[in-house]
């Protein structure tokens, strides 16, 4: 972990839980944190990537409450969890009993937020910090993916190799509260959430959000 990037988090985060999974805290903008308040230009200037690791997305909340209630989707099972921001995923798989929970994320800033939150946590989550698309074949047996559809390149080639990757066995389960590239075919809906979520980050008090498991190919 890199000890510039930990100190930023620190010193721009708050330690909250989100409101569908309060079992879990991590670093997150708040609305009075700095990084809350920081503008594009501002995170431009300081030569800072977007801070989407430091909120607790409503897709990525619903499939986080979803392992934490049905624990039996990950125990004793090797779980990756993709995009994985400030590790919400890996951290519920981790709780949940998973033998193994990666965390895959490309931004150095959230993978030190990675690591301060499982430690925060006192979960062990591994961080893979490499772009882990189309590798195949893979060690996991279960791939969780929450708010990964919201630009249509990403959500593209996500896709394709995540319906590869079920058509091998691979439990693959996405957190989606309606972004506009989700794929509208191969998907089977498990569950629904009504997630609370701040008026300047998604122009609503709440989103409903549901967790689908990916049909391969």
């Amino acid at each position: 972990m890199s000890a510039n990037a930990a100190s930023f988090i620190r010193a721009n985060t708050a330690i909250e839980a989100p409101p569908l999974v309060p079992e879990i805290r991590l670093h997150l903008a708040g609305e009075i944190t700095p990084l809350w308040q920081a503008t594009e230009a501002l995170l431009a200037r300081e030569q800072l990537p977007p801070p989407y690791w430091a909120f607790a997305w409503a897709g990525g909340q619903a499939l986080a409450r979803h392992v934490l209630d049905h624990p039996a989707l990950v125990r004793g099972k090797s779980v990756l969890d993709f995009g994985a921001g400030a590790g919400l995923l890996a951290l519920a798989a981790a709780r949940a009993g998973a033998t193994e929970a990666v965390a895959a994320e490309i931004d150095p800033f959230a993978t030190a937020a990675i690591g301060l939150n499982a430690a925060l946590n006192r979960l062990d989550v591994a961080v893979e910090s490499a772009d882990v698309i189309d590798r195949f074949p893979v060690p996991w047996q279960v791939v969780l993916a929450g708010d990964m559809c919201y630009e249509r390149p990403l959500a593209e080639r996500l896709t394709h190799w995540l319906r590869r990757l079920a058509g091998t066995g691979v439990l693959v389960l996405l957190g989606d509260p309606g972004r506009a590239y989700l794929p509208r075919e191969g998907l089977e809906e498990l569950a629904r959430y009504r997630v609370p979520t701040p008026l300047d980050l998604e122009d609503r008090p709440m989103r409903e959000s549901v967790v689908w498991r990916m049909v391969g190919v």
